[in-house]
């Protein structure tokens, strides 16, 4: 059975991460970080600490926004994060450029609601 391809910036991306246990995650070309409606990491794959330089394992529980990602805390970042959680809407792309402690990196962010559950995905990809 060949291995699905999920596409960055994709329609249905929500629909075939639904089910993806870490390993899965961990496949993805891309980083994908799930969160929960106040920012707490629940899932980070290795793609993501790739563009990071962070260790999955270690930011699992903290807050993506004040914790690790704090060049994150931002109207176009957080904002509209919060903005989409509000209204129950979120999906939004843009691109943005990480610089907490690391070579100042230019990304393109998918944000979406998840499927299932109050949790969001971030998805990130280098330009």
């Amino acid at each position: 059975m060949a291995m699905e391809t999920v596409r960055f910036g994709g329609d249905d991306i929500e629909n075939a991460l639904a089910n993806m246990d870490d390993k899965k995650l961990d496949t993805l070309a891309f980083g994908a970080i799930q969160l929960d409606a106040n920012g707490k990491i629940i899932q980070y794959n290795a793609a993501e600490g790739g563009i990071t330089g962070r260790d999955p394992k270690s930011v699992i529980g903290k807050n993506f926004f004040t914790d690790v990602a704090p060049c994150t805390q931002s109207k176009e970042f957080q904002g509209r994060f919060k903005e989409g959680v509000k209204s129950g809407d979120l999906n939004t792309m843009f691109e943005y450029v990480f610089d907490y402690q690391m070579t100042p990196t230019k990304v393109k962010v998918h944000m979406k609601r998840a499927i299932s559950g109050d949790t969001y995905w971030i998805f990130v990809k280098r330009l």
